[in-house]
């Protein structure tokens, strides 16, 4: 398939990358610094500097292509919008182009949906008020997402863990995964590409989980 891949310097798109690669797929990835990408992958993938959040600016790069998938993550600390605006850019420039298949990264920690008491009433609330802002970019770019036309999936993992593949994903779709609090970014990567061809994804909102 000819992909192109946002966030591809973070600690998940990285992964999403090589493993897109190995795969055979043919990448575009859209970055802001070409010099995060590692080496190894930077010669291997069209590489194409653009604003995420304007889409006359990423149109070209998702142009032609037979997917979009975004491994974005909001900002580190404090208020921001980068993940809804990339959301409504990306929205509207696949629109423009006639392509149709978007999967997107979200997070599980801003839903409460199938999370047993004791998460929903005491974890949850406690986590929303540290990540108040990241969650709250999440939802709004689901809520672009959502509201769109396209073939979206979203994906909402737990905390994320730097560590080897597993190849065990646990899946769910009315709500978050049952004692599901962490995920290997490696076997994210694999769901997020896997996802791609999955038609029982399509416009739906999936959590995962290790």
């Amino acid at each position: 398939m000819r992909l192109t891949v946002f966030g591809g310097t973070g600690r998940t798109g990285k992964p999403l990358l090589e493993k897109a690669l190995s795969d055979g797929h043919e990448v575009t990835a859209v970055v802001r610094d070409p010099s995060r990408l590692d080496p190894g992958v930077r010669d291997r993938v069209e590489v194409v500097l653009a604003d995420i959040r304007d889409a006359a600016a990423i149109a070209p790069a998702v142009d032609g292509r037979d997917a979009v998938l975004s491994a974005l993550g909001p900002a580190a600390s404090g208020p921001s919008t980068v993940c809804a605006d990339f959301a409504r850019a990306a929205v509207a420039a696949l629109a423009e182009t006639g392509v149709s298949r978007l999967v997107v990264l979200s997070a599980s920690g801003a839903h409460t949906d199938g999370d047993p008491p004791f998460v929903r009433l005491v974890v949850k609330p406690l986590l929303g008020r540290v990540l108040r802002h990241a969650f709250a970019d999440m939802r709004a770019m689901e809520a672009e997402v959502m509201a769109s036309a396209l073939d979206w999936t979203v994906v909402r993992p737990p905390r994320l863990l730097d560590r080897p593949e597993t190849g065990t994903v646990r899946s769910r779709l009315d709500g978050n995964v049952r004692g599901g609090s962490t995920i290997a970014r490696a076997d994210l990567a694999r769901y997020l590409l896997d996802a791609l061809g999955a038609e029982e994804l399509h416009r739906q909102a999936v959590s995962v989980a290790g």
